[in-house]
């Protein structure tokens, strides 16, 4: 009996399989990218917060988040766009890749130096650009931010989500040995921490492309600006849904540089890299529902179920973890850190569960081509995390932003679960879809 049991659930569970695999083969690639570049990571910031001195691991970290969120400026949405896109134009993805690269790195380029002339003016004392060399890295940076990540959104809209964990592990791998030789050779500045970061990102793009023979190339072709044009209502509505969703989490580092100090930036950087990194498995696990669910609509409730249910049992496991032990990850990295921080980080991680619901609504609002409407919503929970934030440094310092952070992070997470359940209840009543509409078969 037992064997007739667990040949019958062996069955099952390659049903199951085949009926998911272009979601879990995608989903495992991308897991498996983010947790080797997590374990990269985790061993690139530790080194760091060893061999350099706390200030300049505060004033970099900083000057890196503003470098993210330039190029998720820069990238204007085109990515997302790509994803959800390149399905629908069989033929014409080459040319709408190329046209969207172009577009993404000049406005990146202008918003880089915009930043560097804006910072040079301001002359503050905190201010993590302190040279010419150091603006001009920061620009090729942001110029390469959006290449990377026009080009991760290339292999995913293609479900080729192996081109993107190939660049993750490269990435995290390459700025690893340049951190490491700069240290060995002497230089502890955040130049070379901000070098070591910008030539990883040159080095992932130029070697995902030569172990895939040329797979990166053949992403790109002539730039179809004509296309681009004709999707700029979509571009316009991706662009502010993204802006919205992440612009906040991007730029944490630099608003703890300037609302508390460089070095209580330091502290904070350990906890807040393992959070926004856990936080990329369930962000990548509901990004790649959007071509899945684009290419096999019928499947979509089986598909947005399984893989909501994985994220959120990943993000409870990482925020007891990260609780339990958030003393000791910092004394790991430096042992002056727990001092500076105390016990004000170890609530941290319980924001990934509020922020894996908002993922998830947030690519339903794409499914719907709602993405407009929802940006609204988006960029309200976003001023509210930024409110509180702000707020909480003020009255509380280091832990009052923590606390600040993690409520509005809950309150947009029960909004974003009432906006699945509901929409899962409406689809189910609904039945099966037969055909590929342009809209998603969850809309409301």
């Amino acid at each position: 009996m037992p064997v007739g049991l667990v040949g019958t659930a062996t069955i099952r569970a390659r049903r199951e399989f085949r009926k998911s695999a272009a979601l879990v083969l995608n989903s495992g690639a991308l897991a498996i990218g983010t947790i080797a570049a997590a374990g990269l990571g985790f061993v690139y910031w530790w080194l760091a917060a060893r061999l350099f001195p706390p200030e300049v691991i505060g004033k970099a970290s900083a000057l890196l988040s503003v470098m993210a969120l330039v190029g998720l400026l820069g990238e204007g949405g085109l990515g997302t766009l790509l994803m959800g896109e390149i399905v629908r134009h069989p033929g014409k993805g080459r040319g709408l890749v190329a046209a969207a690269a172009s577009v993404g790195v000049a406005l990146a380029v202008g918003l880089a130096l915009l930043f560097v002339f804006g910072e040079a003016y301001l002359n503050s004392s905190t201010r993590p650009i302190d040279g010419w060399f150091v603006g001009a890295v920061f620009v090729l940076g942001c110029g390469l931010t959006v290449i990377g990540i026009v080009a991760d959104a290339a292999f995913m809209g293609n479900l080729r989500s192996t081109g993107k964990m190939l660049r993750q592990v490269l990435f995290s791998t390459f700025k690893l040995m340049l951190l490491a030789a700069a240290a060995a050779g002497g230089y502890t500045s955040s130049a070379a921490l901000l070098l070591s970061w910008v030539a990883g990102l040159l080095a992932s793009v130029i070697g995902v492309d030569l172990l895939t023979r040329g797979g990166a190339r053949r992403l790109v072709g002539p730039p179809d600006f004509q296309l681009l044009h004709t999707l700029r209502s979509k571009v316009f509505d991706h662009y502010a849904l993204d802006v919205a969703l992440q612009a906040p989490v991007v730029i944490m580092p630099y608003l703890v540089l300037v609302l508390l100090s460089p070095i209580t930036n330091a502290a904070f950087m350990p906890l807040w890299m393992l959070v926004s990194t856990a936080s990329l498995i369930p962000a990548a696990m509901a990004t790649i529902l959007f071509p899945v669910v684009r290419t096999s609509p019928k499947q979509s409730r089986h598909n947005i179920i399984v893989s909501l249910s994985a994220s959120l049992l990943f993000s409870l496991v990482c925020a007891v973890f990260l609780f339990t032990y958030s003393q000791e990850i910092l004394a790991v990295f430096n042992p002056v850190y727990p001092e500076i921080a105390g016990s004000s980080l170890s609530l941290l991680g319980f924001s990934l569960l509020g922020s894996t619901l908002k993922f998830y609504a947030c690519t339903l609002a794409r499914l719907g081509d709602r993405m407009r409407k929802a940006s609204r919503w988006f960029a309200l929970g976003g001023l509210l995390e930024l409110c509180l934030v702000i707020a909480g440094a003020k009255l509380g310092g280091l832990q009052g932003l923590v606390l600040g952070w993690t409520l509005a992070a809950s309150i947009e997470g029960v909004c974003g679960a009432l906006t699945l359940a509901v929409a899962i209840k409406l689809d189910s009543a609904a039945g099966p879809v037969h055909e590929e509409p342009p809209r998603s078969p969850l809309e409301t």
